[in-house]
């Protein structure tokens, strides 16, 4: 049966009813829409385009399938994204973020309450500060008398935690078997907790920014205010470390990944929390840079 054209031509496209728009609740919108057009009409869409409805022209199209049917019609299956307008002005979503904690093993010279007192929760310090006290417990270790190359016991702390020198040095273990919880023991459970995340942008600048940041530190989570909360303030808005510790920021921009979504740009990110905090020595600290 041949076909019979009336009415509209379908040289441009048609909007077909149906078309709908998700939000995922942070401020990203997505719309699935469909356009019946006729097979030779040559038309196609561009990546970027607005869709064709008014108040919805913030999605932009993402991609598109075309379909031909056997009576010469091509439809067309469109996904447009977009940020809802109420949602910080249609820049950026709010970031979507999970957090994973855990435990991990870690030297136990590394413990806050292994020299001094490591604050509220712990018991008594476990090795303590020097000096230490020789100890025939000790493994008989060399050292320098002037030129001379000698020998001696090891020196020893709180618990049996054993030390080259004196004044601490290396740490070789623990050696007093009295010390049952200690002995022969060189590792203990840290926390670890992680934040991960990802929001959407319409702006360069975001991106650019993110990834300037990358490897430096924050004592808040919006990195200095200049950007999104990328932690969420139901873990807290003050993370420095006590000023024992030296007073370094505890959070640390650890990855961060972009990927083109139709016009936006999607920013994946992980950052690292560290209850002693991240020495500005070696990690630089957002809230210093320009």
């Amino acid at each position: 049966m041949a076909r019979i054209d009336v009415g509209n031509n379908l040289v441009d496209p048609k909007l077909a009813p149906g078309w709908k728009v998700s939000d995922d609740g942070y401020g990203l919108r997505t719309c699935s829409a469909t356009y019946n057009a006729d097979k030779d009409s040559g038309f196609d869409y561009i990546r970027g385009e607005a869709f064709p409805v008014s108040g919805y022209e913030y999605l932009k199209l993402h991609k598109q399938t075309s379909s031909f049917n056997s009576l010469g019609m091509q439809v067309q299956q469109c996904d447009y994204v977009g940020i809802d307008p109420e949602t910080n002005g249609g820049e950026h979503t709010n970031p979507q973020v999970m957090s994973a904690n855990g435990l991990t093993s870690e030297n136990v010279s590394t413990n806050p309450n292994f020299f001094y007192n490591g604050g509220d929760g712990y018991g008594a310090i476990i090795a303590g500060p020097p000096p230490y006290t020789s100890s025939p417990l000790a493994p008989v270790v060399p050292y320098m008398d002037g030129t001379a190359k000698k020998s001696r016991n090891a020196f020893v702390g709180s618990n049996g935690a054993c030390f080259e020198t004196p004044d601490g040095g290396r740490f070789i273990g623990f050696v007093d078997p009295s010390a049952r919880h200690f002995f022969g023991k060189t590792n203990y459970l840290a926390p670890q907790t992680s934040f991960s995340g990802h929001f959407y942008t319409t702006l360069e600048a975001d991106v650019q920014t993110m990834l300037r940041f990358l490897g430096t530190t924050s004592y808040d989570n919006d990195w200095a205010g200049t950007m999104p909360n990328i932690v969420p303030t139901y873990a807290g808005t003050s993370f420095i470390s006590s000023t024992a510790d030296g007073g370094y920021d505890q959070l640390l921009l650890a990855q961060v990944n972009i990927e083109d979504f139709g016009l936006l740009y999607k920013i994946s990110y992980e950052v690292r929390y560290s209850v002693q905090g991240w020495p500005d020595e070696v990690y630089r600290r957002a809230s210093l840079m320009p």
